[in-house]
């Protein structure tokens, strides 16, 4: 049994100027957040599956089961958990997505075996996609740090310096393992409200697509999810109306981000915006 990927695609070798996005389900997706982004793209981008890691390698099936589907009658399909490579395309640049469950063994040799993939992809941008709870309102903008370790992506994308240190999940490890490998990586995480953590969340998918926007220059699709976002905080809004306790906690909140947040902030939020405006409209934000 090998670790290394399935045979890829010849065309996988041909990618435009690639944009490589991997999120993985499990302790670094809180409320499916960054998988359900991920989902989005593939939807956009028309992805279709390249090749696979083998599961048997990586995977516990007693942590993350196989399924049973039964199509037609007397007939029983068998899915394993598994991380899949999938291709697409959008405007005029290619994306590669890698998603699945966060793996329960063998992480070196998963991370390896991901990095000699990427070699052969040859990526102008790896982007890890990650989603953690935290004491943020769902009444104020979904926060996402991007993060990176190298002073010129730190400058390149404004990026804050990756500082994390304590226990890690697949997503930190794969992005050391990249920075190694010489990649151009970066990790956006999302902030969402651990008092409604449940998926989906499309205020924070929302908030992913639009700083994936920001750091690839790709022209993404928000579908229905401002809609959806906006129908997602009337719905909490109405769930904690009757929970005096928890309406209180949640003032709280919004007081203390209020306090906080600074006017550049708000000003550099504009200006990201009116940046994305532009670029939907086919006209370069720096004149």
């Amino acid at each position: 049994m090998t670790s290394d990927p399935q045979p890829m695609h010849r065309d996988l070798r041909d990618l435009t100027d690639p944009v490589v996005v991997l999120a993985f389900a499990g302790w670094n997706d809180a409320g499916a957040a960054a998988t359900d982004t991920l989902a989005h793209l593939d939807t956009l981008a028309e992805a279709r599956e390249v090749f696979t890691l083998d599961s048997e390698e990586y995977y516990d099936f007693q942590v993350n089961r196989p399924t049973v589907t039964r199509p037609v009658p007397n007939e029983a399909v068998v899915t394993w958990p598994r991380t899949e490579f999938r291709a697409g395309r959008i405007g005029d640049r290619d994306l590669l997505l890698i998603t699945g469950p966060e793996p329960n063994l063998r992480w070196k040799s998963f991370s390896a075996a991901i990095v000699s993939a990427l070699r052969s992809v040859r990526p102008s941008l790896v982007v890890l996609l990650g989603a953690l709870l935290a004491d943020t309102p769902h009444t104020r903008p979904i926060p996402v740090s991007k993060s990176a370790s190298s002073d010129a992506l730190i400058e390149k994308y404004g990026a804050e310096r990756a500082s994390y240190e304590g226990p890690t999940g697949i997503v930190g490890i794969l992005s050391g393992a990249f920075e190694t490998a010489g990649f151009e990586t970066l990790s956006l995480w999302a902030a969402v409200p651990h008092y409604v953590s449940s998926s989906p969340n499309p205020k924070a998918i929302l908030a992913l697509i639009k700083r994936l926007e920001d750091v690839t220059g790709l022209h993404l699709g928000y579908a229905d999810l401002p809609e959806l976002s906006r129908a997602w905080e009337r719905g909490v809004n109405q769930l904690i109306e009757d929970d005096a306790e928890l309406s209180d906690y949640v003032s709280g909140l919004e007081a203390d981000q209020d306090e906080t947040e600074l006017p550049e902030a708000s000003g550099d939020a504009i200006a990201a915006d009116f940046e994305r405006y532009l670029r939907r409209h086919g006209q370069d934000p720096s004149g």
